[in-house]
């Protein structure tokens, strides 16, 4: 597992204290590999979920240090996002 993927899942842990409950998702920092995040909290994966959250590293730590919202880094076309449209605004709430 790459540091990258290391650091990701102990920020994401951090941030959602406790797990995300409405379901899966998966992030996947391009070029490093993949987060799944449930109600367990985030940890090292690339499995099937509900939502596929899809960044390259710049914008993904920009997200996780707040300097860019994950709604302005889809819209900007940072970050791709494939599945339940609703569940990633529901998780980028959560990371806010």
């Amino acid at each position: 597992m790459s540091d990258v993927i290391t650091g990701a899942v102990s920020v994401l842990n951090e941030k959602l204290d406790g797990g995300f409950s409405a379901g899966t998702a998966k992030f996947v920092i391009e070029g490093e590999g993949a987060v799944m995040i449930d109600g367990d909290g985030a940890r090292a994966a690339d499995e099937d979920a509900d939502v596929t959250m899809t960044a390259d590293l710049e914008t993904f730590q920009s997200m996780m240090d707040g300097d860019i919202d994950p709604t302005a880094a889809f819209m900007q076309g940072k970050l791709s996002i494939d599945g339940d449209m609703g569940m990633a605004m529901q998780l980028g709430s959560a990371l806010a």
